[in-house]
C-alpha cells in the first residue's frame, strides 16, 4: 500500500510556500489577488477584495454539522442561525461578482433548503445538482448518507454556459441502429463495446472522493474531487475567466483552474490547508491531468480511455442524445 499510497504530504521544504500567501489589509485592485491565495478570515478579507471581477463564484463552506478543519471547529447551529451566517458572508461578496458571473454553492442535504433560501434572496437559482459521494457510513435506522447538493445561480439571465464542453463518455446498453444499419448517435470500440458522448444531466454519478490512491489527495476533511470542479468550471467559463474560492480548502478549485488556463484566487483561514493548495499548484504548473476527464471528455466512474477513436475530434461532431 505505502507504494500506491499517493496521499500529497507536507515536509519542512514546503514551509517556504507561505511566501507565495497573501494578506489583505486595504483595498485591493484584481492584479495583486490573481492566481493568488489570500491566507485570513473571510470576513476580514471581504472589505478589500475588488469589485466585478469574477465570472464564476464556487462555495464550499462548511456544512451545517459538527466538523473539526484542523485547528478550527464548526460548531452545528440552527436552520435560522445557519442561515443568517450564510448570509453574512454570502451578501458582502456579490460585489465582486460580473454582471454575467454565476455562482455554484455546496451544501448537504440538511441545508439544502437553507441554502436555497439564502441564494434565492440575492440570485437567480437555475438548477440543483446532486452529486453521488460513493463512500458514506451506512446505519441501521436510516438510510445511508451519500449524495450532496449544489446549487447553481447567476446574477442575471446574461450569463455563459457552454454543455459541449462537458459531456461524458457513457456505455449504451440498448445499442439503437438506423434504417441503413448505422449506428444511432455511438460509435464501437476495438472490443465492440458500445459508447456515446452524452451531454449531462443535474444527476451526477461519476465522481471519485479523493483518497489514498490519488494524486490529488490531501488530510483536508471534506476535499472535493477535481473532476466536480473541472465539470463547473467547464461549463460556466472561458479560458482566462476568473474563478473565486472564498472557502479554499486544500485548494482544489484554485489547482482545476490552473490545469484549465482559468485565473484564480480563494480565500483560506487555515494555514496548512493553504500550503497544500501551495504545494498542488506548483505541481498543476507542469501536471495539467485531472482523473476522470480525458482528451476533452468526462469518464464513467473508474474508467480510462484505452482503444477510443479520437482522430480528427470526430467524436464531438455526435448529434445530441
Amino acid at each position: 500500500m505505502k507504494n500506491r499510497n499517493k496521499t500529497i504530504q507536507l515536509n519542512n521544504q514546503d514551509k517556504q510556500l507561505s511566501d507565495n500567501l497573501i494578506h489583505l489589509s486595504q483595498k485591493t485592485g484584481i492584479a495583486a489577488i490573481t492566481n493568488k491565495i489570500i491566507h485570513q478570515d473571510i470576513f476580514s478579507a471581504i472589505p478589500y477584495l475588488p469589485n466585478g471581477f469574477v465570472d464564476l463564484l464556487f462555495i464550499d463552506p462548511p456544512y451545517n454539522i459538527n466538523k473539526t478543519f484542523k485547528n478550527n471547529t464548526f460548531r452545528a447551529l440552527s436552520d435560522k442561525e445557519y442561515e443568517q451566517w450564510m448570509e453574512s458572508w454570502l451578501a458582502p461578496l456579490l460585489k465582486i461578482l460580473k454582471p454575467n458571473a454565476s455562482v455554484y454553492i455546496c451544501c448537504d442535504w440538511k441545508s439544502s433548503a437553507v441554502t436555497y433560501n439564502v441564494i434565492s434572496k440575492y440570485l437567480k437559482v437555475k438548477n440543483r445538482i446532486t452529486w453521488e459521494r460513493e463512500k458514506g457510513r451506512g446505519a441501521l435506522t436510516n438510510w445511508k448518507n451519500c449524495s450532496e447538493d449544489i446549487w447553481f445561480a447567476t446574477v442575471s439571465d446574461d450569463y455563459y454556459f457552454n454543455p459541449d464542453a462537458i459531456k461524458t463518455l457513457r456505455k449504451v446498453i440498448a445499442p439503437y441502429r438506423q434504417e441503413n444499419g448505422k449506428p444511432k448517435d455511438w460509435f464501437k470500440l476495438k472490443d465492440g463495446s458500445a459508447y456515446r458522448l452524452t451531454y449531462p444531466s443535474n444527476l451526477w454519478t461519476d465522481l471519485t472522493i479523493p483518497f489514498w490512491s490519488m494524486p490529488e489527495n490531501t488530510e483536508h476533511p471534506t476535499q472535493k474531487p477535481e473532476k466536480l470542479l473541472a465539470k463547473i468550471i467547464l461549463a460556466s467559463t472561458k479560458e482566462n475567466a476568473f474563478v473565486f474560492d472564498p472557502f479554499l480548502g486544500s485548494g482544489t478549485t484554485a489547482v482545476v483552474a490552473k490545469k484549465l488556463n482559468r485565473k484564480y484566487s480563494g480565500i483560506e483561514i487555515n494555514h496548512t490547508y493553504c500550503l497544500y493548495a501551495e504545494k498542488r499548484l506548483q505541481k498543476a504548473a507542469t501536471d495539467k491531468s485531472i482523473q476522470g476527464y480525458e482528451q476533452g471528455i468526462f469518464l464513467e466512474r473508474n474508467t480510462k480511455l484505452k482503444t477510443l477513436p479520437l482522430k480528427n475530434n470526430h467524436l464531438f461532431t455526435l448529434n445530441r442524445e
